[in-house]
């Protein structure tokens, strides 16, 4: 188990490296921050030449693969960070100076099992692009198919470990602070950058989701998903079909190839609502990098390391408030949120909607160039905590995908309107999933479920009220030990908690 001690060194390390880039200039300013608190970050910054304007993307860059892969994590959570942090982390780019190619060779030898040559006529020793946690490297297979081979960095595993570990301490430590940082679930944060990092570094996973969103999307042929190639698939290698295509991000490129931005960026947005709505498996790092135009008009889509899936109760909600917003219905947005439980049951309904309403009034019929996204997402963070809502961490990478998929639409066609293009899909989608067939089907599978948990309900009852004599309950889980220090020593430490999560220096923003 890793010491306090080297818990507390490598956050201070960290933290040096957001000081220099002006990550924590919002703690120091901010006059509720404690005297401690202050001095800490004084002394992180000491000697350092602060930028004007804050640079957490350069900031977690700086500090290597993991803070890269935390910082797109927190790029998910304007609610923690802020909203000028979190545009600015979803800049984070995974590219990297690639290993050196004799290294990855003797990787994907290792991770196949076999000599390169009885796989591959030829690999192009330059790498294509390389990221923090992979590199990939075009080739052509012995049976003449031109692929891509995604190979994990050498030693990766290791520093992910090591890094994670921290973390999990930090948030452990930062949650002991105030009840609305166990509001903003810091530790689920990094649960779910963990999730995320356990199938990044197992491509087998990578390439199952890759496999099953091919499956999803075969009823919408305008969204390619590459083919994989399993007999060169391992836990370490990904090898799939290579796509010959222009980045979304090429616009130049794409107007001069003749292609209909317009079709694209609504191909686009219909492509994110099936998989989100339908589907309840959605491809979540829908950045222009990673789409390309093909010459036929298509989109396809790589990198499959960051997946969402939400159910099938979640998506009814969620099409409910999104179709709510778009009609203005918005008595109806709020109660959706006081049956799923998202509002506590002591706040009134009536000025849940109200505080509804002056959210979407605003940027109901405007194209995606006149609303604003920030302000958006500012007006339903501040309901968030007016109404004491806890953080959903489902619908968390689901929130962060829709701004996403929204620039992207938005640089493709700036006069598109996101909400007109969903709601019709979005309205079919309820008429089919309400409608009386689908009614009783749900009484139906909701009556046999209930049957089929009577055992496990009667069990967790005997569990809750054992008789005499009957064994006792299971232990709890192990928890992460707390500092033994006073009050204002734990407000210390949130300086060093903020400098390796990034979360408190940039929460305090705005």
């Amino acid at each position: 188990m890793t010491s306090t001690a080297v818990h507390l060194w490598r956050l201070l390390r960290w933290g040096r490296t957001l000081a220099r880039h002006g990550a924590l200039r919002g703690i120091e300013r901010d006059v509720n921050t404690p005297p401690q608190v202050r001095r800490l970050v004084r002394i992180a910054r000491f000697g350092a030449r602060i930028p004007e304007t804050p640079a957490y993307a350069v900031a977690f860059q700086s500090i290597g693969p993991a803070a890269i892969k935390l910082g797109q994590a927190l790029a998910t959570r304007p609610d923690l960070v802020g909203i000028e942090a979190t545009h600015d982390l979803m800049r984070l780019q995974d590219a990297l100076p690639p290993a050196p190619f004799a290294d990855i060779r003797a990787a994907i030898e290792q991770g196949l099992g076999k000599p390169i040559e009885t796989m591959f006529t030829s690999i192009d020793e330059q790498s294509i692009g390389a990221a923090s946690i992979a590199q990939v490297h075009r080739a052509v297979t012995t049976d003449g198919r031109h692929v891509a081979i995604k190979v994990l960095r050498p030693g990766i595993e290791d520093e992910f470990a090591r890094a994670i570990d921290t973390y999990e301490w930090a948030a452990a430590q930062a949650e002991l602070l105030s009840s609305e940082l166990t509001r903003l679930r810091p530790r689920q944060v990094i649960a779910t950058f963990r999730q995320w990092t356990t199938r990044e570094l197992d491509l087998r996973r990578e390439a199952a989701s890759a496999s099953e969103l091919a499956e999803n999307m075969a009823a919408l042929p305008d969204f390619l998903v590459p083919q994989i190639d399993w007999s060169r698939t391992s836990r370490r290698v990904m090898t799939l079909e290579w796509i010959d295509g222009l980045k979304l991000s090429d616009r130049t490129g794409l107007i001069a190839g003749g292609h209909d931005l317009k079709s694209l960026a609504s191909t686009l947005v219909l492509a994110f609502l099936r998989q989100a709505i339908v589907d309840g498996f959605f491809h979540a790092d829908l950045h222009q990098g990673n789409l390309f135009a093909l010459p036929d008009g298509r989109i396809a889509v790589i990198d499959f390391g960051i997946m969402g899936r939400i159910d099938r109760r979640a998506r009814l909600w969620l099409a409910e408030i999104i179709y709510g917003l778009i009609t203005g219905n918005y008595s109806r947005v709020a109660e959706i949120h006081f049956e799923a439980g998202y509002v506590p049951s002591h706040h009134n309904l009536a000025e849940f909607t109200t505080a509804l309403r002056a959210v979407g009034e605003p940027i109901r019929g405007l194209p995606v160039k006149e609303i604003s996204i920030g302000q958006m997402l500012d007006g339903l963070f501040t309901i968030t905590r007016d109404f004491d809502m806890p953080t959903q961490p489902h619908l968390l990478l689901l929130q962060k995908t829709m701004v996403m998929v929204e620039g992207v639409a938005q640089t493709l066609d700036p006069d598109i309107n996101m909400w007109e293009t969903a709601a019709p899909f979005v309205g079919e989608w309820l008429r089919s999933e309400l409608g009386p067939e689908a009614a009783i089907a749900d009484k139906l599978r909701q009556g046999f479920d209930l049957l089929s948990r009577l055992p496990d309900i009667f069990r967790r009852i005997e569990i809750a009220y054992p008789l005499p004599g009957a064994a006792p309950p299971p232990p709890p889980l192990p928890v992460i030990r707390p500092l033994g220090m006073g009050l204002g020593w734990r407000f210390a430490l949130v300086a060093l908690i903020a400098a390796a999560a990034g979360a408190g220096a940039m929460a305090l923003l705005g």
